[in-house]
């Protein structure tokens, strides 16, 4: 895809991590258990996303997460590697909604969606900045 061109529905995206023991759920403060931490599962997703479409927008725009609805359905140890598949299925003027999956070896981790906005960065960060 050529930089400047707008997303279109269908873009894909992969993204895969090892659980390493800063990624459980114990080290992250999300639990007292040693498993993926359900806050690295949803970096894992907008990492995925956010990087499916970067090469589609015009330069100086970003995107930002703006929601998430995510079902953690099983739990994954360390020393195992998770793979997030996004797909971009809706696009409503700068929103874009993504349909995520998270495996394992065992199979399917968490599903949901994720839901991106298009910003202008410097005109975001700035925005920031003034709050």
């Amino acid at each position: 895809m050529r930089s400047g061109d707008m997303p279109e529905i269908g873009i894909k995206g992969t993204g895969e991590v090892l659980v390493t023991e800063e990624r459980t759920a114990r080290a992250m403060g999300s639990g007292e258990l040693n498993v993926f931490a359900t806050p690295a599962l949803i970096a894992l997703v907008e990492e995925t996303a956010w990087k499916s479409v970067a090469g589609a927008l015009e330069p100086g725009q970003s995107t930002v997460g703006t929601k998430l609805d995510l079902a953690h359905l099983a739990p994954t140890l360390p020393g195992k590697r998770v793979r997030c598949e996004t797909e971009l299925r809706e696009i409503d003027r700068r929103r874009l909604v993504f349909h995520a999956a998270v495996f394992d070896e065992s199979g399917l981790v968490a599903e949901g969606t994720h839901e991106r906005f298009i910003v202008d960065s410097e005109k975001f960060l700035a925005k920031a900045q003034s709050r």
